[in-house]
């Protein structure tokens, strides 16, 4: 139990926010006026693919679309400093027999869920041609979800959906498991002279299973995924 409430302690949104302030204060010297000029931006369209294996218990595994932005800057050599955001949106609810917030298709909602992915990477990236490079990051992101009752819900099926929307939103807060840890890896194929367009695959690591002591199945909180990206130079 004192283990549970020190990660808790750590683990915190308050906490994650002063990290990306401390971050950008670190990396992004204060009024230089290249700073804004060096930066890249970056827009992507993914899948995104939410392992589970809770056999009947809930629906089958979420496959959604993703859209997201991201911005990095140069550090040094081929290392860069990258803050991205990624937005998505599903359906969830509570089982109560297994006590934590399970997938739902549309057709059995109770919880809309609004992802939004915060990460805060460090990425080499090399150049193997004129209009080719190749690129590697990781580091910590949090899903920072919204938790609503579903849409176009009425009576007593809105008023179970409230409860279990309350219950969603606890549990995917408590005890740190929006910390979700990710690694990389991208190609990308020069357009323009100031514009790339490539291929991205990402992986999300459910690490809040190591200390919240449930007994989760290995597949389950995993994420994947794939899309295309296009960068501004």
């Amino acid at each position: 139990m004192e283990y549970s409430n020190y990660m808790k302690s750590i683990f915190r949104p308050s906490g994650l926010i002063l990290a990306v302030l401390l971050f950008i204060l670190a990396v992004f010297p204060v009024g230089a006026e290249s700073v804004f000029s060096a930066i890249s931006w970056s827009f992507r369209g993914s899948m995104l693919f939410f392992t589970e294996d809770n056999d009947l218990q809930s629906d089958p595994m979420p496959i959604l679309p993703s859209f997201g932005a991201a911005a990095a800057y140069p550090i040094f050599g081929p290392l860069w400093a990258e803050l991205s955001l990624d937005f998505y949106g599903t359906h969830y609810g509570y089982n109560y027999e297994i006590g934590r917030a399970v997938p739902y298709a549309e057709e059995n909602r109770s919880t809309l869920v609004i992802g939004n992915v915060l990460g805060i990477q460090a990425m080499a990236k090399f150049q193997l041609g004129k209009n080719f490079d190749i690129r590697v990051y990781g580091g910590p992101a949090a899903d920072l979800r919204i938790c609503l009752i579903a849409e176009d819900l009425k009576n007593e099926d809105k008023k179970d959906a409230s409860k279990q929307t309350k219950d969603v939103s606890k549990y995917f807060w408590g005890m740190g498991r929006w910390f979700y840890p990710v690694l990389g890896f991208g190609m990308d194929f020069g357009i323009t002279p100031k514009t790339m367009l490539g291929f991205d695959a990402r992986v999300w690591f459910p690490l809040y299973k190591t200390w919240t002591g449930e007994d989760l199945p290995f597949a389950e909180g995993w994420r994947i995924g794939a899309g295309i990206v296009l960068t501004i130079r």
